[in-house]
C-alpha cells in the first residue's frame, strides 16, 4: 500500500493528517497486543471531519499507516518531544500505558528501519515538496497539522482535555498575527473550551516545518474526540456533533489563511 494519499490544491495551505491511518504491516498486525488490536489511539474520522478543506482549495496529505507501525509526527531519531509521558517513533505502549505488542512480538530493528525508509520519509518528502511548490507559487506557505485524541487520558494529562488544543511550538512556528487571529476565533464562540500551547504544543511536523522567518507557518490542532465521535469502540462518527464542530473549524482555517501572509 502507498504510504499516503495526496491531493494538490490551489490555496497556499497544506492540511496534514498523519495519524488517521489504519493500515498495518504483516509483522505489526501479527504482533499487536489484545489491547492494541482495535487501534485505540487512531485519529479517527479526521479526513472526514476536514473534508470541507478540499472545497476551500487546500492541499491535503493523509497518512495510510497506523501510528503503531511508525509515528509520522515524531522525529526520525526518536528523541522525545515532551518531558511528560508520551509515545515515540515506534510506540511501545498505548496512550494509557498498556503495551502495544504481545511479549516477543515487537518488530525487529531491520523491519522498523524499513518503516522509516518506506513510510516516514516519503510522507515528509511530500510535505517538503508541497510546501516548496506552494511557496514558489504564492510566496509563502501555510501548514495545518490536524489531530484528535480521547478527551480523558490520565497518563497524559489531568482531568478532561480542552476541546480545542492549538499548538504553535510556543509561538515559534507561526507569526503572532496568526496566533492572535486563531485566538480571536476561539474567543468568539462559547461551545468549546480551548487553549494555546497547553499540553500539546505541536509535534515534530509543526516544529520542523513551521519557520515563519522563511515564509512557512505551521499550526497544530489537537481536538478532543468527544466533540465529533464516540470515544469507545467502535469509535462511531457522530454527524450532528461533527457538523457543530465544523462551524468553528472552518473560520479557524479561514483566519489562518487571512493572516498567514503576515
Amino acid at each position: 500500500m502507498t504510504p499516503f494519499h495526496f491531493t494538490e490544491g490551489k490555496l497556499p495551505l497544506l492540511v496534514s493528517i498523519p495519524h488517521a491511518g489504519t493500515q498495518l504491516t504483516p509483522e505489526v498486525d501479527a504482533g499487536l497486543s489484545d489491547a492494541a488490536r482495535g487501534l485505540p489511539d487512531t485519529d479517527w474520522h479526521i479526513p472526514l471531519l476536514y473534508d470541507f478543506v478540499r472545497d476551500m482549495g487546500a492541499s491535503v496529505l493523509i497518512g495510510h499507516y497506523s501510528r503503531f507501525v511508525i509515528d509520522l509526527n515524531r522525529p526520525p531519531d526518536n528523541q522525545p518531544l515532551y518531558s511528560t509521558a508520551t509515545t515515540g517513533l515506534y510506540p511501545e505502549t498505548l496512550f494509557d500505558g498498556t503495551p502495544t505488542f504481545a511479549p516477543g512480538k515487537t518488530p525487529t530493528a531491520a523491519q522498523r528501519q524499513g518503516y522509516l525508509d518506506n513510510i516516514w520519509h516519503p510522507y515528509h518528502q511530500q510535505i517538503q515538496q508541497e510546501l516548496a511548490r506552494i511557496k514558489a507559487q504564492h510566496g509563502y506557505a501555510l501548514l495545518f497539522d490536524a489531530h484528535s485524541i480521547a478527551s480523558v487520558i490520565p497518563r497524559l494529562f489531568e482531568g478532561r482535555l480542552p476541546d480545542l488544543n492549538i499548538g504553535t511550538n510556543d509561538g515559534a512556528s507561526c507569526s503572532s498575527a496568526v496566533t492572535t487571529a486563531i485566538q480571536d476565533v476561539c474567543s468568539a464562540q462559547t461551545d468549546y473550551s480551548w487553549v494555546i500551547n497547553g499540553r500539546f504544543k505541536g509535534g515534530y511536523i509543526t516544529r520542523a516545518y513551521g519557520q515563519p522567518e522563511q515564509g512557512v507557518q505551521a499550526v497544530q490542532l489537537e481536538l478532543a474526540q468527544i466533540n465529533y465521535m464516540d470515544e469507545t469502540p467502535p469509535f462511531a462518527w457522530q454527524q450532528a456533533r461533527a457538523a457543530q464542530l465544523q462551524k468553528v473549524l472552518k473560520p479557524l482555517l479561514q483566519a489562518f489563511l487571512q493572516q498567514g501572509k503576515a
